[in-house]
């Protein structure tokens, strides 16, 4: 069985969560819901029996590393500042990592031991800004299939 490790169950976590726990059975995954909330977190898995929910401070590396070591995948959902711990452990840990979040300088320091340990970092992957960049990929390459030329691109 693949455990999923997702720190943060805030509302941007709700369809996430619904969809891993909606698809766990056949993909044979175990949904791992990390929050500061044990409430938050066991509302977000419910009865689902891929799912669990446990809540500890984020801040505790012993805690952290426990759990992103026994995980094949880590997914953080937490506040901005805090991603930094979680990638530092997958680095360490070997852990692919998703989030959310832009690429801000502490993560962009940890570029050559990501790829020194050929692992994947998928960042600005949600709707802000993951979608936008999605969407403008999509168009740019769109005008460029149908042979068009971009001179500038501006995005607010």
């Amino acid at each position: 069985m693949k455990q999923v490790l997702l720190f943060g169950a805030g509302k941007s976590a709700t369809v996430l969560i619904d969809y891993l726990l909606k698809n766990a059975e056949a993909e044979n995954w175990l949904l791992t819901v990390v929050d500061a909330d044990l409430t938050a977190a066991q509302k977000k898995i419910g009865d689902s029996p891929s799912g669990k929910a446990v809540s500890f401070d984020v801040t505790n590396k012993e805690e952290r590393h426990s759990y992103i070591y026994n995980a094949d995948i880590v997914i953080s959902l937490l506040p901005p500042a805090l991603h930094f711990l979680v990638a530092k452990d997958c680095v360490q840990l070997g852990r692919n990592l998703l989030t959310a979040s832009y690429v801000d300088e502490q993560m962009r320091s940890l570029k050559n031991e990501i790829a020194d340990n050929g692992l994947l970092f998928l960042c600005e992957m949600g709707l802000d800004p993951g979608i936008d960049h999605m969407s403008a990929k999509k168009i740019i390459d769109e005008i460029r299939d149908n042979g068009g030329t971009i001179h500038s691109f501006y995005s607010h």
